[in-house]
Formats: structure tokens, C-alpha cells, sequence
């Protein structure tokens, strides 16, 4: 149980770092009125985020029962 809300959370963190990334570098413009468009500093969070999200579903897999 607790292993896989770690899962779904770190696929979460992974899945909107990702958004936060692709915005912050300008390749995703939706929503067009986002103030994360374009800014760097969110590519940055986004990266960061995303990779807190796959080291929690790296350490959940790891975790034993």
C-alpha cells in the first residue's frame, strides 16, 4: 500500500516536473496565458521536481515489504 502511493506520487512529481520543464523552455504553450512560459527558472524547477519524482519511485521500488 504504501509503496505504491510512494509510486503514484513520484509519477506525479515526474509528470508535472516534465510540464513545468517543457513550459519553462517554451516548447509547451498551454495554457497560453501560463506565466511559467518561457522562463527559465521554471525549466530549472521542472528538471529539479522531475527528478525528485523518479529517485521516490526508485527508492518505493527498493522499499520491501
Amino acid at each position: 500500500m504504501v509503496r505504491t502511493m510512494l509510486k503514484a506520487i513520484g509519477a506525479l512529481l515526474v509528470a508535472f516536473g516534465g510540464i513545468w520543464a517543457l513550459q519553462g523552455l517554451g516548447w509547451l504553450g498551454w495554457p497560453a496565458d501560463s506565466f511559467m512560459l518561457d522562463r527559465r527558472e521554471w525549466a530549472l524547477y521542472g528538471l529539479l521536481t522531475a527528478g525528485a519524482g523518479a529517485a521516490l519511485v526508485i527508492a518505493a521500488g527498493r522499499v520491501r515489504r
